[in-house]
């Protein structure tokens, strides 16, 4: 994979998470009690044998480079290569089938034209996921293929609450374009999903850029489905799991599947594990009576109530008598006494007062913003 550059699209954000990612980009929110999303395509990336990343930020890219640093958790804190902070153009682009924009990574030139690598892996900021990429460098260069894309084979019913586009295959994996609605509607028991994951020929990409210097927000897959009769495309299988973050229940949904065995198995337990920044926090404190079922809690908490289902972040503080029940609770929150809270999602600093009952939907959470206090 040293023949392999990569790049993560972080120059993006969403309308429809309810404020958590309106003091972060969306690359930075964080996950899992301890994990931001950009961790996993970035692990993912060092893990495959990548030496040489670039992330692309919007303006407000302080939280990016907090998690960052220089980035010695991923080993990319290197004489040659290494982890490289791009500046994107448009800051927190919210349309959700324009991840890769040209634009962005034109103002970066210079960090495809200084390496000689053969082929450019780009990967958006939002997903949930643990892949191998050397299965899929290999299945684009046993091909000859220009642009490999790498999709997921969903059910039908699943696409209906997702955003996102579906391929349109032959059976030998080559790709010819993308889905139109009626065509999903089809006979088709599973629809090949668009994952934000492409490799690409660089010097391709670098002609790709060079062509659409002058097309207004144009994205990298428009750009190859316009000159496809020119190009070998090819579909590439991913069959782990996989979430995208783009609502607030996406973003619910994939924190709660982190409960079950099998999924956390996949993602956290393999032999590629996905790297994040480094905190040293004292083990979490549980007093006599505190009350643990099925949750997540990271290091540094003091927990005295009962939690059930429940992801919780550092250095949480939960004091007696009080339920929390299929809740995020993230960084540094303090709450108090005889509190009550089911279906919740505080974000960092969220005070809690005694006596407070906060119950959401199972499908609508209800959601507490950095630093309110209730």
């Amino acid at each position: 994979m040293s023949r392999t550059i990569g790049i993560i699209s972080g120059n993006r954000r969403s309308d429809y998470l309810q404020g958590i990612d309106r003091q972060r980009p969306l690359a930075a929110v964080p996950f899992g009690g301890r994990y931001r999303l950009l961790d996993f395509a970035l692990s993912s990336m060092v893990n495959s044998g990548l030496r040489t990343v670039g992330i692309i930020t919007p303006s407000n890219y302080r939280p990016i480079l907090d998690e960052l640093g220089s980035g010695k958790e991923w080993q990319l804190d290197r004489k040659s290569g290494g982890l490289f902070i791009l500046p994107g153009v448009n800051w927190g682009l919210a349309v959700w089938d324009k991840v890769f924009l040209l634009k962005d990574i034109a103002k970066n030139f210079e960090y495809l034209e200084n390496d000689l690598s053969e082929y450019v892996l780009l990967c958006g900021c939002n997903q949930i996921f643990n892949i191998d990429f050397n299965e899929a460098i290999a299945f684009h260069e046993q091909n000859h293929a220009d642009v490999t894309l790498i999709y997921k084979a969903i059910k039908k019913e699943e696409w209906q609450t997702l955003k996102g586009t579906i391929l349109k295959m032959s059976p030998e994996g080559q790709v010819g374009g993308l889905m139109t609605g009626e065509e999903t509607a089809g006979a088709y028991m599973e629809l090949p999903f668009f994952i934000d994951m492409v490799v690409i020929n660089r010097t391709l990409l670098m002609e790709v850029i060079q062509g659409y210097e002058a097309v207004e927000d144009a994205d990298l897959l428009e750009a190859i489905f316009e000159n496809k009769r020119m190009l070998s495309i090819f579909g590439f299988p991913f069959k782990g799991y996989f979430a995208r973050i783009e609502s607030i229940n996406d973003f619910f949904k994939s924190n709660m599947d982190l409960l079950n065995y099998d999924v956390r198995n996949e993602l956290f337990w393999g032999v590629n594990r996905v790297h994040t920044k480094s905190r040293d926090n004292p083990p979490t404190h549980y007093s006599d009576s505190a009350l643990i079922r099925n949750s997540l809690v990271a290091s540094g908490c003091n927990i005295q109530g009962a939690l059930e289902n429940c992801i919780v972040s550092r250095n949480v503080q939960v004091a007696g008598d009080t339920h929390i029940k299929n809740s995020i609770i993230m960084r540094r929150c303090n709450i108090d006494k005889n509190v009550i809270l089911e279906n919740v999602i505080l974000d960092n600093y969220v005070v809690i007062h005694e006596g407070t009952i906060l119950k959401g939907q199972g499908n609508t959470p209800v959601v507490i913003n950095k630093r309110a206090v209730i």
